[in-house]
């Protein structure tokens, strides 16, 4: 059973940067195909942000096109999301975890973490 841990949010002024974390235990984070970042702001349903396949491939929400950047590190079985110019529309709850597969981001192959909060003030 792999346990997702994110970590790196926190307050941030408009037009910063956060770079967050997802730590996998239990499990490679390789051995999935698809490992994404979700987000879930207040009242809204959770989304997906940017997914990374097993051969880094990446693809983005559009609102994230050119803002972040997902990677990552196989060694440390760590995924990454570098957020930059962020905005107050940015604040949220943001979790990682893997979508099934690219074209079906809803169901996902992991319990869900605590998560770790963003938010961006004006």
């Amino acid at each position: 059973q792999v346990q997702l841990v994110e970590s790196g949010g926190g307050l941030v002024q408009v037009g910063g940067s956060l770079r967050l974390s997802c730590a996998a235990s239990g499990r490679s984070s390789t051995s999935f195909d698809v490992m994404g970042w979700y987000r879930q702001a207040p009242g809204k349903q959770r989304e997906l942000v940017a997914h990374i396949t097993r051969g880094g491939t990446t693809k983005y929400a559009e609102y994230a096109k050119g803002r972040f950047t997902i990677s990552r590190d196989t060694a440390k079985n760590t995924v990454y999301l570098q957020m930059n110019s962020l905005k107050p529309e940015d604040t949220a709850v943001y979790y990682c975890n893997a979508p099934m597969s690219t074209a079906i981001s809803t169901l996902v192959l992991a319990s869900w973490g605590q998560g770790t909060q963003v938010t961006v003030s004006s």
